[in-house]
């Protein structure tokens, strides 16, 4: 059994720490003199260091089980809390928060449910891209004037409509296995 304290993982305890940080920098950046494009490459640099704890521990052969199951918390604490702000700065309706954070939700409660079975579910290649297109969903909330133009609404609704489908795959391939 691989231990749990490795670099990688330290990577994914510190992207959970500083999700306050990005939505205290998101909060400030729509304040007079408060800078979009800092809060966005703050909240992306967090959300690229996805990729970065992934690569670590596949790299050094370091991969575990609280790995699997808390870098995933990471994503979704980050996306939460980003639409969070969002919707309390009137950046974003409700609606798609409710229904992105209730898809987590549900994949997060599931995952623990077949857990207390020792099956792990792996993030699937959908489930990556429906991430991807989260992230880049809330950084453009982040940054564009109006954050009601079309195209990002346009690019909310993709992440929604991707979000969902993901949720139904996992619960489908769960329920086949």
């Amino acid at each position: 059994m691989r231990t749990s304290v490795n670099v990688a993982n330290a990577v994914t305890v510190a992207r959970i720490a500083i999700v306050p940080l990005v939505a205290q920098a998101m909060i400030r950046a729509q304040r007079r003199g408060g800078s979009p494009v800092l809060a966005a490459a703050l909240f992306n640099a967090v959300a690229l260091s996805d990729a970065l704890d992934g690569h670590l521990a596949r790299s050094r052969d370091s991969e575990t089980d609280f790995g699997r199951v808390v870098d995933p918390l990471a994503d979704k604490a980050l996306i939460a809390g980003a639409l969070g702000v969002l919707v309390h700065q009137r950046r974003l309706a409700p609606w798609p928060a409710v229904a992105i954070v209730a898809r987590e939700a549900a994949v997060t409660a599931m995952r623990a449910v077949v857990g207390l079975r020792g099956v792990v579910v792996p993030a699937s290649r959908l489930g990556k891209r429906k991430t991807t297109l989260q992230f880049g969903a809330v950084t453009a909330l982040i940054v564009a004037p109006d954050p009601g133009a079309a195209w990002t609404r346009a690019l909310v609704h993709c992440a929604v409509l991707l979000t969902v489908a993901s949720g139904v795959e996992y619960f489908v391939n769960v329920r086949s296995s």
